[in-house]
């Protein structure tokens, strides 16, 4: 009785950890506290001065469809880096706002690209894009590894969704730690593309 008791509370912990670190949020909770560098969404936009801006790293690998995409090669374009997930309830509510701004913003150099994050099947990843529109290409992050590439103590994604713009010299401009709308996007965006 006592073992299975502590693999219950084991199992527990374990998932409570998991759901921290792919909260789905829809209406933010703040910061939270320690050394964790888990921050729930927050409902914020932080946008960063371009001297103080760092490298997003140069993620790569395998599309939801299946091809090989590397985000170095869009250097030299101004990049809105969406995170989501087909099971996550403000990704679905954005969807079509970011397609709308991806649509609007095309003619001006601007590339979408998704991390599609904690789908455990391809399938669902794909019936989202078919859903809503998409048409730019989404990583394949099934386990969550394209995030952690990301730079301890760096303005990470660091729940689902999170949209980070990146300027043209692949700097992080700015973080959405929520769910955006088309209306909050274009605003988020304009400064950075105002700068080329």
């Amino acid at each position: 009785m006592i073992q299975f008791r502590a693999v219950k509370v084991a199992l527990a912990g374990a998932v409570t950890g998991v759901l921290t670190l792919t909260a789905c949020t829809g209406d933010g909770a703040g910061p939270s506290g320690g050394d964790t560098n888990i921050v729930q969404g927050t409902g914020e936009i932080t946008h960063v001065p371009p001297e103080e801006r760092q490298d997003v790293p140069d993620l790569s690998g395998e599309t939801v469809d299946g091809d090989q995409l590397a985000l170095s090669d869009y250097r030299g374009q101004v990049v809105v880096l969406n995170v989501w997930g087909s099971w996550c309830a403000p990704c679905i509510a954005e969807a079509d706002d970011l397609v709308r701004v991806a649509e609007a913003t095309a003619d001006q150099g601007v590339q979408f690209v998704g991390i599609n994050a904690r789908d455990p099947s391809r399938a669902n990843a794909v019936a989202f894009e078919d859903n809503h529109g998409v048409t730019y290409p989404s990583l394949y992050d099934p386990d969550g590894r394209l995030l952690l590439e990301f730079p301890r103590g760096s303005l990470n994604p660091q729940t689902i969704p999170s949209t980070l713009i990146i300027d043209p010299e692949g700097r992080i401009a700015a973080r959405a730690l929520t769910a955006l709308s088309e209306e909050a996007l274009t605003e988020a965006l304009a400064p950075v593309l105002a700068e080329g």
